[in-house]
């Protein structure tokens, strides 16, 4: 098992990220909040995986063991954090409306800063966090065996379309189990699990620049108009415009 890194404070501060690359998991005892200002950034955690484009951010607690992944060139934003604004004991996904953005950007840009001003923007800041919207943009992890093998498959193949009771048959196990374990562990029934997936595979593909139609059929939707709505459903904009925000 790869150890895993204690850093005692969450540090504050801008850190570029190439495509693919990432930060090994890690742990902090103080709080963070994580933004990418353009890519996509993943955060992996030992309850599932949350995903944030440009208009959201990811909210780490202190003690959580995560990892970091880009997609995409990714201008990465760290806010370390002592108090907890949210009052949050788990990892959240939040909405970032423009004055948040502009104030993380600002408040990222020298974290040697200690002066009175920077004081005050930290103090709008965290305001402004306090108000942030959470974000149901999480994807969570089997623990089941026979449940976790079928993630695996719609992990290698989003656009896989079998029905439950065939990937049961694959794994083993009938679809009434695996129904009954999605909603105990996952939180959720299959479909709405298998379209979260397909949303953060999205994510993902036009992070690396492909076309929507293309994106649209490797995440298993038959056309891109039917992707394209329920994308902006969930997220609120449209494909063409996640990464122009």
């Amino acid at each position: 098992m790869p150890q895993v890194r204690h850093m005692p404070e969450a540090p504050t501060g801008t850190r570029p990220l190439a495509p693919g690359a990432g930060i090994d998991a890690h742990r902090h005892d103080t709080h963070q909040i994580v933004y990418a200002r353009n890519g996509v950034l993943s955060v992996t955690t030992g309850a599932g995986t949350w995903i944030a484009p440009a208009n959201r951010a990811i909210w780490i607690p202190a003690g959580t063991v995560h990892e970091h992944r880009a997609h995409g060139s990714t201008d990465l934003r760290l806010v370390g954090l002592v108090d907890n604004p949210l009052g949050l004991a788990r990892p959240a996904v939040l909405a970032v409306g423009p004055l948040l953005r502009e104030l993380i950007i600002a408040y990222t840009q020298d974290p040697a800063d200690d002066g009175p001003e920077r004081a005050r923007l930290r103090g709008v800041l965290l305001d402004q966090l306090r108000r942030s919207p959470e974000q149901p943009f999480h994807l969570p992890m089997a623990r089941d065996p026979r449940l976790a093998a079928v993630c695996a498959i719609l992990r290698a193949d989003p656009a896989d379309g079998r029905t439950l009771a065939r990937l049961g048959a694959q794994v083993g196990t009938s679809d009434r189990t695996l129904a009954r374990l999605c909603r105990a562990e996952l939180g959720m029934t299959f479909p709405q699990w298998r379209t979260q997936l397909r949303l953060h595979h999205a994510l993902l593909l036009l992070a690396d620049g492909l076309p929507v139609t293309t994106v649209a059929h490797r995440c298993g939707w038959a056309t891109a108009s039917a992707f394209i709505d329920v994308f902006r459903r969930t997220l609120g904009y449209t494909p063409g415009r996640a990464f122009t925000m």
